[in-house]
């Protein structure tokens, strides 16, 4: 069933169910309907106004909604994907020229911005610009068609330019399907997702709430202490979120068990054994799965507590999901050995909006890969080791940054770490690490942990000390920053070795 006709269908069945949460508001499924179809009204009457069409070509109307974490967040995604539209999503987190070039991109008929507890419609082709209240007719939510672009995400950007990934509505469809399926997401799965809303796990984590008749509850800011208290006082069966979010839950809890929480959900990087250590003692009665997988692929593997969580495991194949390792001439490789990681899904996406680099996301037949290299093991599972062009060379050694933080972030003591490859004139490139300590933290004892699990190369040259690392609003260590607070030598870093 599409998205906003199950809205509708909860609407007229469970009209005073709560729908969606944020902060101090709340809006149940009739209401939610109701600000979607007004919104709806309102982008009917404002299209009309543009003088040009979006990179879509009339395939859809694009609408792009660069509201964040707003509470009509909901409404107007609903409204901006109905019938034939399709939304953008744009992080308003992101440096205002950042943001200027994706919608410059996109050239969207409509943008979307907040404009105090309400929200504001803009025409930019028209230089036009229209408060939300003075709109009052409203339109039935529509069901648009399977293969009309439905939404428009963009890449985190942490290594480059952000790229605009297009989905069509029938891929959302099975992913929704199977998702309620896996999860087992019912009309009475509470969900705690306090991400930004501008990002695929949260959004995602809202749409499967909503097109399950379940209750979404997000966050503005995410703090824990005010988390935990929310997860308390609305009996949260769920949590989604990445790990570090997790592990200041964990940490705030001080071994109080909050007890209503059946099921958490993490992506966005690897849990540690500690983070799961500290779960089972804040949640015990949480099952924790971990999923792993790309804006471009859609879900890739999936673990639970009976898999294996190595430093590099990242599961096995999710439903429906099929995985293959190929060399650099598209051969399968046996097990055991390393090559890019390819996935045959319904999940795919289009591709990239506008013109592409070389790399990320590519297709060979059915087989897609955004060039993850890894490699399976006897039982299926995936071991992911990097990215392509994300390796170094040190002194004539390949070495995948990525390998050494999933080692150094099984270590004792180690919150997040970040490796990156720094200008060497003799090796070429000499390996860096960034690690943010906790009370645990031993230096003798991380030595001991790299010598069992890595060889001599891969250990890194550099390491420094950063008690608060800076984070993306996503929740992920923002690589970019600790580059330039090594280039200026800022003192929230402590050399280490």
């Amino acid at each position: 069933m599409p998205l906003s006709g199950a809205i509708a269908l909860h609407a007229a069945e469970s009209p005073h169910a709560p729908a969606f949460r944020m902060e101090s508001r709340v809006f149940s499924f009739e209401e939610l309907a109701a600000d979607a179809g007004r919104m709806l009204y309102a982008i009917e009457r404002t299209a009309a106004q543009a003088t040009r069409q979006s990179v879509l070509s009339g395939r859809a109307r694009l609408i792009a909604l660069e509201i964040g974490n707003h509470p009509l967040f909901a409404a107007a995604f609903i409204a901006a994907t109905a019938g034939g539209n399709c939304a953008a999503l744009i992080d308003p987190h992101l440096p205002e020229a950042t943001r200027r070039r994706m919608k410059a991109q996109l050239r969207p008929e409509i943008v979307i911005r907040p404009d105090g507890d309400l929200l504001r419609v803009e025409v930019p082709s028209a230089g036009q610009s229209h408060a939300l209240d003075a709109f009052s007719g409203s339109l039935p939510l529509q069901v648009g068609d399977g293969a009309e672009p439905f939404l428009v995400v963009f890449t985190s950007g942490t290594t480059g330019e952000p790229k605009a990934i297009v989905r069509d509505r029938r891929s959302w469809r099975i992913s929704l399907e199977a998702g309620q399926s896996f999860f087992g997401i019912g009309p009475e799965t509470t969900t705690y997702a306090p991400g930004p809303l501008a990002h695929g796990l949260t959004l995602y984590a809202l749409a499967e709430c909503l097109w399950a008749g379940a209750e979404f509850i997000g966050a503005a800011h995410f703090e824990p202490r005010p988390a935990l208290n929310e997860i308390a006082e609305r009996n949260v069966k769920r949590l989604v979120l990445v790990p570090t979010m997790l592990r200041r839950l964990c940490a705030e809890a001080r071994g109080r068990a909050w007890n209503s929480v059946e099921k958490i959900t993490s992506a966005g990087a690897k849990l540690t054994p500690a983070d799961r250590q500290a779960a089972r003692r804040t949640f015990p009665g949480a099952a924790v799965t971990e999923y792993y997988g790309a804006s471009e692929l859609g879900f890739i593997t999936c673990s639970g507590a009976a898999d294996r969580h190595g430093p590099t495991a990242v599961g096995r194949a999710f439903p429906g999901v099929r995985l293959a390792i190929l060399d650099d001439d598209g051969n399968t490789l046996p097990q055991g050995e390393t090559g890019t990681i390819f996935v045959e899904s319904e999940l795919i996406s289009d591709g990239y909006i506008g013109a592409r680099d070389g790399a990320g996301f590519r297709r060979q037949g059915a087989l897609g890969t955004v060039g993850d290299l890894g490699f399976l093991d006897a039982d299926g599972t995936l071991h992911l080791i990097g990215r392509a062009g994300g390796m170094l060379l040190s002194g004539g050694n390949n070495i995948y940054p990525s390998e050494v933080e999933a080692v150094m972030m099984a270590a004792a003591g180690v919150e997040a770490v970040c490796v990156f490859g720094l200008d060497h004139p003799e090796l070429g490139s000499e390996l860096a690490a960034i690690i943010q300590p906790n009370g645990s933290f031993d230096r003798a004892a991380l030595a001991r942990h790299l010598a069992d699990a890595l060889p001599r190369y891969k250990h890194p040259r550099k390491i420094w000390l950063c008690r608060h690392m800076p984070m993306t609003a996503s929740g992920k260590v923002a690589a970019k920053e600790l580059r330039q607070w090594i280039a200026e030598e800022n003192p929230a870093l402590e050399r280490l070795i």
